[in-house]
């Protein structure tokens, strides 16, 4: 489970810096960033509005990756395991009494502060 959550992390942040990278290179109302990194040309590899398209699908494709890891982090990040023993794991219940050995012991256990069973008074 901790693999997968790194692995959502690593694309949630990679999404996350390709959207702020297509949104900075993006046209706005007076092209003033995007006419910087010479996307403002009409004889670009797109076309005069295919970079507006180009840019505006891929933001809305990497925002909507970001919003289904982000997702995909809350449920996991919710997600509590179930309680067990250590290394061994839920062990069950014991039903049965340990049985009394045949020399008469009786029924009651020692206390647990005793070291030696045999220096207990009778």
């Amino acid at each position: 489970m901790g693999l997968f959550k790194t692995f959502l992390v690593v694309v949630q942040v990679l999404s996350a810096l390709g959207i702020i990278g297509l949104v900075l290179l993006q046209h706005g109302k007076g092209a003033d960033m995007g006419a910087a990194f010479g996307s403002g040309s009409s004889g670009s590899l797109f076309g005069a509005s295919g970079s507006a398209n180009f840019l505006s699908r891929t933001t809305g494709a990497l925002a909507a990756l970001f919003f289904v890891t982000t997702l995909g982090l809350t449920y996991l990040g919710s997600y509590k395991p179930k309680a067990n023993i250590g290394v061994l794991g839920n062990l069950p219940a014991a039903t049965a009494p340990v049985a009394a050995s045949a020399a008469g012991a009786s029924s009651v256990p020692a206390p647990a502060s005793v070291a030696n069973p045999q220096d207990v008074p009778k």
